[in-house]
């Protein structure tokens, strides 16, 4: 932390926030807050270097031409790599699994070399995923199920050094390869997932899950929050 603040890295939100995934940002912010931790949110742009030193990084989705701006970057200024080699959580989403891959092929059949932070490859499928998902994760420290909001197209393998973070229970989650039933990839402090949502918002368990990770803790305090509790029976619902 500097000082006695805990910096949020909001990475390239001008290429990689097609699908308002920074709000992912704001709700470990908020939950931050609420229980007495100060919190601000640094947003790299393209304009910036990435910085190592920051406690949790969020990254969001894109489009074919966005992702490949942000890989370059990435690739050029590697603060990001350097800050999950040294344990800070990152959570990436959607087209931001694939960048951080070791490579992604677009709708146009190019393949693209990604940041190599995640043990996965991308390539288009035949139908897009789209819908309303519900999943079972199956990492440590997670028992409730995720939800969310998938809108993609790539199908990503896991490698032998990626796991999966969740199992489908409800929807495509075409997300690990073709039709496995799997869901999202998780190595080392890094978790990817398709989910929208934004995720965090949907998904208390996994924020606090992150920010833990970000503290050091074991746990946090409880938050009483009637809205989150609502929106979580209605997205629920679906299954």
């Amino acid at each position: 932390m500097n000082g006695d603040t805990v910096q949020i890295g909001l990475v390239l939100p001008d290429v990689m926030g097609t699908y308002g995934d920074g709000g992912n940002a704001l709700v470990l912010r908020q939950r931050l807050r609420m229980r007495g931790y100060d919190a601000d949110i640094v947003e790299i742009t393209l304009d910036d270097p990435v910085p190592e030193s920051l406690d949790i990084y969020t990254l969001g989705g894109a489009e074919d031409s966005a992702q490949r701006l942000a890989t370059r970057h990435l690739q050029r200024h590697p603060g990001l790599q350097r800050a999950a080699e040294q344990g800070a959580p990152v959570l990436a989403i959607c087209a931001a699994i694939q960048v951080l891959g070791h490579w992604y092929q677009t709708s146009e059949g190019e393949r693209v070399d990604g940041v190599g932070m995640l043990d996965v490859t991308t390539a288009p499928q035949a139908r897009r995923a789209i819908g309303e998902i519900v999943t079972d994760p199956v990492v440590p420290g997670l028992r409730a199920p995720l939800t969310g909001f998938e809108n993609h197209r790539g199908g990503t393998t896991l490698g032998s050094a990626a796991q999966p973070l969740a199992r489908v229970q409800a929807g495509r989650g075409v997300g690990n390869g073709v039709g496995d039933g799997a869901e999202g990839a998780v190595q080392g402090s890094v978790i990817g997932t398709y989910l929208h949502g934004p995720v965090l918002a949907r998904n208390p368990e996994l924020a606090d899950h992150l920010l833990c990770q970000a503290l050091g803790v074991d746990a946090l305090e409880p938050l009483d929050l009637p809205d989150v509790a609502q929106l979580r029976r209605e997205r629920l619902a679906f299954r």
